[in-house]
């Protein structure tokens, strides 16, 4: 059964999106050459716990940390530690809370320093192709009708869809159905319905779609090892448009400064 959220519930879990927003922008403050992925990691959960909310990922399925943060040709699921990040990196760092008994769960992509043109492309290009799927995250759609639109964006520019990852419904747990892939046929797939809360979250690759895992059993990464780049927010199904529970504004308000 896909669940259905009241009016009431889908605010309580806004609450919990816009607290990762605000997580993430508090990360980005930190986000600079040198600083070590482990950093970040105790700034975010210092922030989430301060605000009166858990760690989503931490302990989930056994994950270590806060934060997964995932360097260049890292898709997802990097476990933070020592690595220090480096001029030119791009950093996805995807985050969790759980707040009023339900999980929030955004990601986004950063660029460290100085980054490659072509990079910076795939970044802006994913992370336009997650607002197209979302705008296909209407009642009466289906789940292909977003994973059309975010392959037949991306792949125009030549760039392949991780097949192995999709995005999920999230609520009271953090995985819950439908699965959203960002690949797929309109008109297939389970339909959406007023009330449904799913987490759409691109993962787009400069190179191949293949991935493959590290030895710590978490750690996705590009099997050609080309840069790979990953956004997500948390959207509610109702008629007419879609809405957003998570947001960026807090993070890019950050980045502008810089």
């Amino acid at each position: 059964m896909i669940p259905i959220k009241t009016d009431e519930e889908i605010e309580l879990q806004r609450e919990s999106s816009l607290l990762v927003g605000k997580t993430l922008a508090e990360v980005a403050k930190r986000i600079k050459p040198g600083v070590k992925t482990f950093e970040l990691d105790r700034i975010a959960e210092t922030f989430i716990r301060d605000h009166g909310a858990l760690p989503g990922f931490k302990g989930y399925n056994g994950f270590p940390a806060t934060l997964c943060i995932s360097v260049n040709d890292e898709v997802v699921h990097g476990i933070p530690g020592d690595r220090e990040l480096k001029d030119g990196d791009i950093v996805s760092i995807d985050c969790g809370t759980l707040m009023n008994g339900f999980y929030g769960d955004s990601a986004y992509t950063f660029a460290v320093g100085e980054v490659k043109r072509e990079v910076l492309e795939l970044l802006e290009r994913t992370k336009e192709s997650l607002y197209l799927g979302i705008e296909k995250a209407v009642a009466g759609n289906r789940v292909g009708d977003i994973g059309y639109a975010v392959q037949s964006y991306v792949e125009s520019y030549g760039y392949s869809v991780v097949r192995d990852l999709v995005g999920h419904g999230v609520g009271r747990n953090l995985h819950e159905k439908p699965e959203v892939p960002n690949f797929g046929r309109r008109g297939t797939g389970p339909k959406l319905k007023k009330g449904m809360v799913i987490a759409i979250e691109p993962m787009i690759n400069l190179g191949v779609k293949e991935v493959v895992q590290n030895r710590d059993g978490w750690t996705i990464r590009t099997a050609d090892s080309k840069p790979s780049a990953h956004f997500e927010h948390d959207v509610a199904i109702r008629n007419g448009e879609p809405d957003i529970l998570s947001s960026f504004e807090e993070i890019e308000k950050i980045l502008n400064k810089k």
